[in-house]
């Protein structure tokens, strides 16, 4: 059942305003009304011709419109809430959590990931949520401690000089000051540590935990039973201990978690962006012409809505009555706000800029764009690279050849070291464990992935996963449809031309009286034309439309017919006067219908598909950026030969049905070639889905979009090109981070094991490798986050 809410009318002073009646009265009384409408939430009184008996239980409703729609379906109103159902675009569930670096974790709720020990993150951010709450715990623990960490580092580094006679009982005072640090400040690291050996699964964590624990178990037996030691362990008349170590290792790696968590949440800032778009509210109007505030999980599908110069456009829908400039910029990157008028459609979130408009609902909750959009950037972020395979691979063994790689350390430089020896070889082989850290490895690709689908995301391009990111820079053939991809997918008008004896305004004003009868697109093409010139038209009499050929009727009390050739030679009209002119207009990709006026040719008019303004700019950048671009439609030869002409299209295929556009990106790819294709309709699917890079225009059906790889919000052409270079940038970050990781390992491993000690005398301590190890992270992060910035 839906969620009660009391609705305040927060627009009362505005109606009064206008002089409309504002409801004050029913507001008053809302708490005297004890019942709830099961469909919208509002509080009823009792009315028992607005009530239905189901399951035994009486429900009353505020209007026959939500009577009707629980009747129709009265499980969806009196079971349990659906995720669908009444889901906000700004409140998208978050209750999967899943890691970072492996997707396929997924539980419901928080925790960490068996495989690599990172926190789990909701895969969809919400607006409500608050500040990570592992940040926050690992801040408290980091500044808790952190007073703790510099005194034993103080105490064991400068100890002998601020004490030059000895300090009593120094180890102990390292062991009670440290212990805190190791024991509870680094708890969180320990439990992840136990959890990649119980799964098998080494990680950063089984590095940092085991040379933590070597350092602090070693001191602890070195303070509690130093007698065990040979001499060669002992130091200025003591056993040699790593307590500052232990302490400062773990005081580093949480701030270098605090540094990637909070980076990490850059991430999600495009989501969250996209999320804050919604508004929060909507403003319903009620069965008697009334109105009211209500949330956005109240709004249902055919409700009519309200919405006012200066809001939000609540939900998609239809405009049905009102004219205003909407502002799509936010979802569509196109800042020129677009005119709408009744029939045109309308985008949640887009922003009414001038006009007065009262749409009606088509598609709430999850189903908005807002929220599909939402869906499939959350689900590309998450999603794996091809590259990300080869980091995988290499981070499975790479753990285990470290810890050999630091057992070698230990006992090269035990039995073949300088005195001390085998203090040295613990020293480097905690360092080597604690630098090699494969934390930037594992990051280098999902970091890049999140930020570049975020930033594409904000310009209206959704990429379905990693891979199409990745595949995108790659295509070198791109085949597209004509049909709303290089056209405006909708005919409109295009030129009238008299016969003699008739002006073309006349011809036109004739045209749009007739057609005024008809549902046809080429009709309501026309007469959009004419009632946008002011045209006063006549009522058509004795309407009749003939399914093929075209319309007749009266008008005015002279007999009008508007159609194709047969039609003419039904009604004995000689349209060869005009037979050149129209085989002209139809060799420009025109539909053409002839007019006549009691069995005389009044003149012709073309109504075309015309081409977007975007297109020739769109496809001259694409062919510069070394794309093949091929047009394939279901029009005929001479239709598609005049849009490729026009266009500068060198290779076209026209009459094309389904299956050939199949067997067109077949045919290419047998070539070798790396194939995309960019479409709108049903027909485009199987090839959108066949195809390397699938493409599919944001403006176009479902069935497109759900089989493609890249969705265009706009869908605008110049988008392609934008996606191609937003690829090209991705794909160099991530390999740029592959190399830093690679790079980092190679020098800091062997560093860390003591080779540049017989020609600088010095060691690498394992706090220097501790703090190196978290900036690897960090950097590769901040590298990612570049991305954000990049102008696709």
């Amino acid at each position: 059942m839906k969620d009660d809410a009391h609705h305040h009318d927060h627009g009362q002073h505005g109606h009064a305003a206008y002089g409309v009646d504002s409801g004050n009265d029913t507001a008053a009384a809302v708490t005297d009304k004890p019942y709830t409408d099961p469909v919208c939430g509002m509080k009823v009184g009792a009315n028992p011709e607005k009530a239905i008996e189901h399951g035994g239980q009486t429900y009353h409703f505020c209007s026959t419109r939500c009577m009707d729609k629980f009747r129709a379906d009265p499980g969806a109103y009196t079971g349990p809430k659906s995720p669908d159902d009444g889901t906000a675009a700004a409140m998208p569930e978050g209750t999967i959590y899943t890691c970072p670096m492996h997707p396929e974790i997924r539980q419901p709720a928080p925790g960490t990931c068996p495989k690599c020990g990172m926190a789990l993150e909701p895969e969809v951010p919400s607006l409500e949520d608050k500040e990570n709450p592992e940040l926050i715990d690992f801040r408290h623990r980091f500044w808790w401690t952190l007073p703790l960490s510099v005194a034993v580092f103080v105490l064991a580094m400068f100890g002998h000089m601020l004490f030059p006679q000895g300090l009593r009982g120094q180890n102990w005072i390292e062991l009670a000051l440290s212990t805190p640090v190791v024991l509870w400040a680094g708890w969180p690291f320990f439990v992840r540590w136990a959890q990649s050996i119980v799964n098998r699964s080494p990680n950063m964590w089984t590095l940092i935990g085991t040379g933590v624990s070597a350092a602090y178990v070693y001191s602890v037996v070195a303070v509690v039973a130093p007698q065990i030691f040979p001499s060669s362990f002992a130091s200025h008349g003591r056993v040699s201990v790593y307590f500052e170590a232990a302490a400062a290792i773990i005081s580093l790696t949480l701030l270098g978690q605090i540094l990637e968590l909070r980076a990490r949440s850059q991430t999600s800032e495009a989501i969250k962006s996209l999320l804050g778009m919604a508004p929060k509210t909507a403003r319903r109007i009620r069965e008697d012409g009334t109105e009211e505030d209500v949330p956005l999980t109240h709004v249902h599908i055919g409700d009519s809505l309200r919405v006012r110069p200066g809001e939000k456009v609540p939900v998609d829908g239809v405009v049905v009555e009102g004219e205003s400039a909407i502002d799509e910029s936010m979802l569509t990157g196109e800042p020129v706000p677009v005119t709408k008028r009744p029939g045109d459609k309308l985008i949640g979130a887009t922003m009414n800029t001038s006009g007065s408009l009262i749409m009606r609902s088509e598609k709430v909750g999850a189903q908005t764009m807002l929220s599909q959009i939402v869906q499939m950037v959350a689900q590309a972020q998450r999603s794996r690279a091809p590259l990300q395979r080869l980091a995988d691979v290499v981070a499975g063994y790479f753990v285990v050849t470290v810890v050999g790689i630091a057992v070698l350390t230990l006992l090269g430089w035990g039995f073949f070291g300088p005195e001390p020896s085998w203090v040295y070889g613990f020293v480097n082989a905690v360092a080597v464990l604690i630098i090699a850290c494969p934390c930037a490895l594992g990051l280098a690709t999902p970091m890049s992935i999140m930020a570049a689908t975020g930033r594409a995301a904000m310009q209206g391009i959704l990429f379905r996963d990693a891979a199409a990111i990745e595949a995108m820079r790659t295509i070198d053939t791109l085949i597209v449809d004509k049909t709303g991809t290089l056209t405006e997918g909708k005919p409109a008008f295009d030129r009238a031309a008299a016969a003699a004896g008739y002006s073309d305004e006349e011809v036109l004003r004739l045209a749009a009286s007739i057609d005024q009868g008809s549902e046809h697109p080429l009709a309501q093409a026309i007469v959009k034309e004419a009632n946008r010139r002011g045209m006063q038209l006549d009522r058509p009499e004795s309407f009749e439309s003939s399914t093929g050929i075209g319309v007749r009727g009266v008008v005015a009390g002279k007999r009008i017919a508007l159609g194709n050739t047969a039609l003419m030679d039904t009604e004995k009209v000689d349209w060869h006067p005009l037979a050149d002119q129209a085989e002209t207009l139809r060799r420009e990709g025109a539909s053409v219908m002839y007019l006549a006026q009691d069995g005389r040719l009044a003149g012709l008019v073309s109504v075309a598909d015309p081409v977007k303004a975007t297109t020739p700019e769109a496809l001259r950048t694409l062919k510069e950026s070394g794309l093949h671009v091929v047009m394939a439609t279901g029009d005929g030869v001479t239709t598609a030969e005049a849009v490729a002409r026009r266009l500068g299209i060198d290779e076209f295929y026209g009459e094309v049905k389904p299956q050939d556009k199949l067997q067109l990106v077949e045919r290419f790819q047998a070539q070798g070639k790396k194939v995309s294709m960019a479409g709108d309709g049903i027909n485009d699917a199987p090839a959108l889905a066949k195809s390397d890079v699938g493409i599919a225009m944001g403006t176009g059906t479902d069935v497109a979009i759900h089989s493609a790889h890249v969705t265009l919000v706009k869908g605008d052409l110049r988008s392609i090109a934008r996606a191609r270079i937003l690829s090209n940038e991705t794909v160099r970050n991530m390999y740029q981070n592959l190399g830093f990781a690679f790079l980092y390992n190679a020098l800091g491993i062997p560093i860390a094991a003591g080779l540049l000690y017989p020609w600088t005398g010095h060691l690498l301590s394992p706090m220097i490798a501790a703090l190196a190890m978290s900036l690897s992270s960090v950097s590769v992060i901040t590298n990612a986050l570049r991305l954000r910035g990049k102008k696709a």
